[in-house]
């Protein structure tokens, strides 16, 4: 009897662990995330396949709860609900697709994964084991992708091992001549540590200190200059105004976080800032954080508020005479608005956050370590700029 326990325990167990170190917040453990599917897939149950995928995406994503009480200055249960809410996506859409059948479990699995990429599914779909394709075969691009694809599936067969050595080859061989994600020429990301006085602190004397910082990295040869999300605190005639006027002696461009408000709620932005074009909106974000900012059942109830939620608009933007791939906060941690991003084909990445509220956890670090990755896998120059 005990026996029968015993291996359905071992698979939950292993599930946490993986889910634990592989989103660490260390780029070089993300493949580490690709025992998932093994387990999932020899679970001998759809309850114990349920149970395999809650231990995982709970331990990957265990910094909610505790990041979700520091942003609203509450307790854990808060936080500990929503962490529970939003694994039922992920839950539900691994125990629909399992199956016990051998020749059809790799085409279940290779669902699930592609159902938990794209929306509505995908809006939760953090810890995708796919975002380990950077680490495993860097610069193969949608290459590379078809490769993580066709071996998550193998993963799921009854060759798994020789699978898993194959990948475990990729791996070490990344290993050992990994670099970091190059920083294109020009750019400069500032990373600050104000947090959580940025982009509530609107006073002149916040604004003049983030000038200074900008001409402090603009004198370093910085003609494009990246700052945090929500850097600039709510984007008025009168702060854009006084940013213009202080580009007035400097050729850098300022790209830096924002908030556009009105009647019926708000938008996420980042905003470029020259002394040709003045201040204007580059980047409405595709997919703010559900719950804590994008609301849409208020509108169900005729309420207003809430973040807007672009989903697939503007994929790239224009700076210079560059082609950016914008990626804000909580994009970093989902796929489709990075490879929405990609079938552009930009010159580059620029990954910008405010994670003052994650004090304490590992988010920033797997915010940072994700958009490494994808940016290694497509041999794109890497900016990030965040706060905390």
């Amino acid at each position: 009897m005990c026996r029968d326990y015993l291996r359905p325990a071992l698979l939950i167990f292993a599930s946490i662990a993986i889910g634990v170190v592989g989103w660490s917040g260390h780029v070089a453990l993300l493949p580490v995330a690709l025992g998932f599917p093994v387990l999932w897939s020899i679970s001998q149950t759809r309850l114990i396949a349920a149970l395999v995928s809650s231990g995982y995406f709970l331990a990957a994503s265990r910094g909610l709860p505790q990041g979700v009480a520091g942003f609203y200055s509450s307790d854990i249960w808060p936080g500990l609900l929503l962490w529970l809410c939003s694994s039922m996506s992920f839950v539900i859409v691994y125990a629909v697709l399992w199956t016990k059948n051998a020749r059809t479990r790799p085409l279940r699995y290779v669902l699930a994964a592609l159902i938990m990429a794209i929306p509505p599914f995908g809006i939760t779909g953090w810890a995708h084991p796919v975002t380990a394709a950077g680490v495993l075969v860097p610069g193969w691009g949608w290459w590379g992708l078809g490769l993580m694809t066709a071996g998550l599936a193998g993963l799921v067969t009854r060759l798994w091992p020789a699978v898993a050595i194959a990948l475990t080859g990729f791996w070490l061989g990344s290993a050992a001549s990994w670099t970091e994600p190059g920083l294109p020429n020009g750019w400069r990301g500032i990373d600050l540590e104000m947090g959580a006085s940025l982009g509530r602190d609107a006073g002149l004397h916040r604004q003049r200190d983030l000038i200074a910082t900008v001409r402090g990295a603009a004198s370093d040869g910085g003609r494009f200059v990246a700052l945090p999300e929500s850097a600039l605190g709510f984007w008025t005639p009168t702060v854009a105004r006084l940013w213009t006027s202080a580009s007035g002696d400097t050729d850098a461009t300022v790209i830096a976080g924002a908030t556009v408000l009105d009647a019926t709620g708000y938008d996420n932005v980042l905003v470029a800032i020259d002394r040709k074009g003045g201040g204007s909106i580059l980047y409405r974000e595709r997919m703010p954080v559900p719950g804590s900012m994008w609301q849409p059942w208020r509108s169900w109830f005729g309420e207003s508020g809430g973040a807007r939620a672009d989903f697939f608009a503007n994929p790239i933007v224009s700076v210079g005479a560059s082609q950016a791939a914008p990626l804000i906060c909580y994009e970093q941690l989902i796929v489709w608005p990075i490879l929405q991003s990609m079938l552009h084909d930009p010159d580059l990445v620029v990954a910008v956050g405010n994670g003052w509220w994650t004090e304490g956890t590992s988010i920033v670090a797997i915010q940072r370590a994700a958009a490494t990755a994808w940016a290694k896998l497509f041999a794109k120059p890497l900016v990030i700029a965040f706060n905390t």
